[in-house]
């Protein structure tokens, strides 16, 4: 069940973070990445020399680790890998998402992302990611800087025209939280991308960060957000 559950009711509209949030990227972006920075970097760099570095947005990772000269070919290394590897390891829409979404469009509830995703990439995951049609889509390309800074939800907020405290902003990072709160919008913390043994300390990590909600599986947000 939802932790942290205020009675606000159906809200006004719900913005979500993309990758581990709706779609399962991790692996693909770890391949990704290695793909892209190892000939600027070093060689036989591991799954946890990349999530080590907690990467919010595909730009912020790459401009991390490599100098700004090679900045440019890194990141269109980057896009090709993630292209090349796309069919191989992309896996899929979270299971219970397209059901949450489909909950929230029949009740008319206007729907976003915020992502550090690029439109570049996004463009190639929505091809194979049934999420159907959003409100509003904020890419990693419109803001002057990644989560923990809130600038890509308050540019979602000013499309939809809605009041910030009635919109849920559902992440799977503690940036996601922190960003949201910055924002003024209600946190809450999706913990079903995480392995069962790392979710208790996610979720107090995020609740010490203002959420207002964990949930263990997307089908628990149709209670959370009045929809049940």
């Amino acid at each position: 069940m939802p932790v942290g559950v205020s009675g606000n009711g159906i809200p006004a509209a719900v913005l979500f973070d993309l990758d581990g949030t709706l779609v399962s990227t991790r692996a693909l972006y770890v391949e990704a990445y290695r793909a892209a920075v190892e000939p600027y970097v070093m060689e036989g760099l591991t799954q946890e020399d990349i999530l080590a570095l907690r990467p919010t947005s595909e730009l912020a990772f790459i401009r991390a680790v490599v100098a700004e000269a090679d900045l440019e070919v890194c990141l269109a290394g980057f896009y090709q890998a993630y292209r090349d590897l796309h069919a191989r390891l992309f896996q899929g829409v979270y299971e219970g998402v397209p059901e949450l979404l489909a909950s929230l469009r029949q009740a008319a509830v206007p729907l976003g992302i915020v992502t550090g995703k690029s439109r570049r990439s996004w463009q190639v995951t929505s091809v194979a990611a049934p999420l159907g049609p959003f409100d509003v889509l904020v890419f990693d390309d419109d803001v002057r800087a990644p989560k923990p800074d809130p600038h890509g939800l308050e540019l979602a907020l000013d499309v939809l025209g809605v009041p910030a405290d009635r919109v849920p902003y559902v992440g799977d990072t503690v940036s996601d939280m922190q960003a949201a709160r910055a924002a003024g919008l209600r946190p809450v913390m999706a913990l079903w991308s995480r392995d069962a043994e790392d979710r208790a300390q996610l979720a107090r990590d995020a609740l010490a960060e203002g959420a207002e909600a964990t949930v263990e599986w997307p089908w628990e947000l149709e209670e959370l957000f009045g929809l049940v």
